[in-house]
């Protein structure tokens, strides 16, 4: 009986390890200096890519419900923030555990419920969150819209963050990234410079305000909150620009154009990139050639910014909504809609193959790119 125990016992032990050793295979740890890629797709899932293989790396499980599943990542790369549950929580999830460290909710106040569209980032030195929330006040008889705000979190808040700043925020506020000197810039009506000790809104690069003689007002679309390796804030606009002051729309030149803050200097650009051919839901400059200018959503087009010209396009299996290219400029990646991740040559656009992940669409997803 002692010896079958035993060999019980070792038995045990064996299984054990084996299932320890499975489980640590299943939920490895990130390599200092591999570049990664970070994405959300439906039921609930946070995908980690390695762009080493290109293959899935480790998928962490995030709570409650989908959408939009917008990822910040802290500056240490060590923490992906996601806007999740229908746009009313923010999640914080350490990459390699995926321990859920941090939650916030959207809804502070009692009678409320609010959220944030797409309107969330970390500062820059890892210490606070920044959001927008949106509330409406649920009464009995009616609904009251009320003052959007401005909800700023200290990161090490745990899992009940509550704000510890709260400022007014004007209205149609969507996409934000941190300065290097603080400044929170903020997409809206207009391109705004926030103090975040003040709540001081002031408009940095007029959108719906711009005054560009014989420029039509310009259409902006842009959710895609992401993190570049230029270290820039950009989004995509769509104008008209007139022959002359009869503003005459037959006879105008549509076109794309960026709008872009460097998040190292505050230093502004509005640039005209090409005509305006077909729409795109995200675009980005090449990390390695700056007059490089790519946008997706139908199809993955390259331009010229220089001489304002579209260089060349490559045909899409179907829409992606967000692009990302790794640091070399080599690659690009194109997420959002399906569940699969799509690479093409930077150069030439080729096609060069598709990351099938685990679960459903990944829909209006923000993915990010990084090296740990």
């Amino acid at each position: 009986m002692l010896r079958s125990g035993t060999c019980g016992l070792a038995a045990f032990a064996i299984l054990g390890t084996c299932s320890l050793s499975a489980l640590a295979d299943t939920n490895p740890t990130l390599d200092p200096g591999h570049e990664y890629m970070v994405t959300t797709n439906y039921p609930n899932n946070l995908h980690v890519i390695d762009l080493q293989t290109d293959t899935l790396y480790k998928t962490c499980t995030l709570p409650d419900a989908f959408g939009p599943g917008t990822v910040q990542l802290s500056p240490d790369h060590k923490i992906a923030y996601v806007l999740n549950n229908h746009y009313a929580d923010v999640y914080g999830v350490e990459l390699d555990s995926c321990k859920q460290v941090f939650h916030a909710s959207i809804t502070q106040k009692s009678g409320e419920k609010a959220r944030s569209m797409f309107a969330f980032t970390v500062s820059h030195d890892g210490r606070e969150l920044y959001t927008v929330a949106n509330p409406t006040l649920m009464l009995k008889d009616r609904y009251e819209v009320q003052q959007p705000r401005l909800d700023i979190y200290a990161t090490d808040a745990g899992m009940d963050a509550k704000p510890v700043r709260s400022f007014p925020a004007p209205r149609q506020l969507t996409i934000m990234q941190s300065g290097d000197d603080g400044t929170l810039y903020v997409a809206g009506a207009d391109v705004y410079k926030v103090n975040v000790k003040t709540g001081k809104f002031d408009v940095l690069i007029p959108s719906r305000h711009w005054t560009r003689p014989l420029y039509s007002p310009p259409d902006v679309l842009y959710v895609w909150n992401q993190q570049t390796y230029r270290h820039d804030f950009a989004l995509l606009y769509t104008t008209a620009r007139f022959k002359d002051k009869k503003e005459d729309p037959a006879t105008a030149d549509l076109l794309y154009g960026l709008f872009s803050v460097d998040l190292k200097t505050g230093k502004t650009e509005t640039t005209d990139f090409g005509p305006l051919t077909e729409i795109y839901f995200s675009g980005m400059r090449s990390p390695k050639d700056p007059n490089l200018m790519y946008g997706v959503l139908n199809r993955l087009a390259k331009y010229d910014i220089k001489q304002k010209k579209l260089v060349t396009a490559a045909s899409l299996d179907h829409s992606y909504y967000c692009i990302s290219f790794n640091k070399a400029g080599s690659k690009i990646y194109l997420a959002g809609t399906f569940n699969d991740v799509a690479i093409f040559d930077a150069d030439s656009l080729k096609p060069l193959g598709k990351i099938k992940l685990p679960g459903g669409d990944m829909a209006i997803t923000t993915a990010q790119i990084f090296i740990r």
